[in-house]
């Protein structure tokens, strides 16, 4: 996406803003002080989302990324999002979700439950925040004047 990786991260830490960029995301419960850059965030998603989701910050580094230890009603697991500086001034963010879910994964029936049906929803939600951010960092980029 266009953009410095300042703008896109600021942008990406920036709580007022998932509502329109997180998929799934309705409010924040609580946030440490410390937040983005240690501590926990706690947020509710809609109704018949993941629940209640709690973020708490394994590593942060600035103009990199972020990585949070993650849970919900039905996984745990590990969240990295990352920023790097292309060419031409433009920026990209990846996001990975890392999980194991809370229920017996080693029965047959769940591997393939996980595999064919919630995996792919994960990777769509995925999708669809990052989409959505990318629509944000442009909108943010003409407000300031900067172009497309």
């Amino acid at each position: 996406m266009p953009g410095r990786i300042s703008d896109a991260e600021a942008l990406w830490y920036d709580l007022s803003r998932w509502p329109t960029t997180i998929d799934g995301f309705h409010h924040v419960a609580s946030r440490d002080e410390g937040w983005p850059e240690s501590g926990s965030l706690v947020w509710d998603s809609v109704p018949g989302g993941r629940g209640r989701v709690i973020e708490k910050v394994e590593r942060y580094e600035a103009r990199v990324g972020q990585t949070a230890a993650v849970e919900d009603e039905k996984i745990t697991g590990r969240q990295t999002v990352a920023f790097q500086a292309l060419e031409n001034e433009r920026v990209r963010v990846t996001l990975l979700l890392e999980y194991k879910l809370k229920q017996n994964p080693a029965g047959p029936l769940m591997t393939v439950v996980d595999w064919f049906f919630i995996r792919p929803r994960q990777r769509e939600s995925l999708v669809r925040t990052l989409n959505r951010f990318s629509r944000e960092v442009v909108a943010e980029r003409e407000m300031a004047g900067g172009g497309p």
